[in-house]
């Protein structure tokens, strides 16, 4: 049994070490410590991903995920997920090169799936798109309607923290590079704007 020490490290760094770690044995099991939410969610997903059992035990202020490779089990496997449709990652605050422009296509490209109805499972916002959830009022309440609508709304933790806005996220969750990597294979599209 190997024990990772991730605390402190973000994304993708925790999944990282697992992974490596993980990759020299061909059955054991692994302790993980994590001390955020993010870390968290992502090396479930990741176990999950893989077929990997893992056990959860959280602690004062972090977590232990025991990882077990390579034992079989008698648990039935759940049926696996079924994929989504729609994956929406926007990358800019605007669409195209022109600001005042580019905003007003941006607002309108909100406004559009809100109308009709045609809605993606999930926006990823990225980039300068981070300020969208962030510092500007009027796309926070378009991203409001949309998760009402039942819309995962999620901000990238790296950029929130690139651009001093963590504490400042006003709409859905803080979101990790995982979002969109597992996209190219959790949903049957993935459309990038901005």
């Amino acid at each position: 049994m190997s024990i990772v020490d991730a605390r402190g490290l973000g994304c993708p760094k925790p999944i990282i070490l697992a992974e490596e770690t993980l990759s020299k044995v061909e059955e054991d099991f692994i302790t993980v410590l994590i001390d955020n939410e993010a870390s968290l969610e992502n090396l479930k997903r990741y176990c999950e991903r893989f077929g990997y059992y893992y056990e959860i035990m959280k602690e004062n202020d972090f977590w232990k995920i025991k990882i077990v490779k390579g034992y079989t089990c008698s648990i039935k496997a759940e049926n696996k997920k079924a994929l989504k449709d729609l994956l929406v990652i926007v990358s800019s605050d605007v669409i195209g090169k022109d600001e005042k422009l580019g905003r007003v296509l941006m607002k309108a490209f909100f406004e559009t799936m809100l109308a009709t109805k045609q809605l993606p499972n999930m926006i990823f916002l990225m980039n300068t798109a981070v300020k969208l959830s962030t510092l500007d009022e009027e796309f926070i309440e378009l991203l409001k309607k949309l998760e009402e609508k039942g819309v995962e709304i999620f901000t990238c933790g790296t950029c929130l923290k690139y651009y001093n806005l963590e504490s400042q996220l006003k709409v859905g969750y803080r979101g990790t590079t995982n979002h969109f990597v597992e996209g190219m294979f959790d949903f049957n599209k993935t459309v990038w704007v901005g």
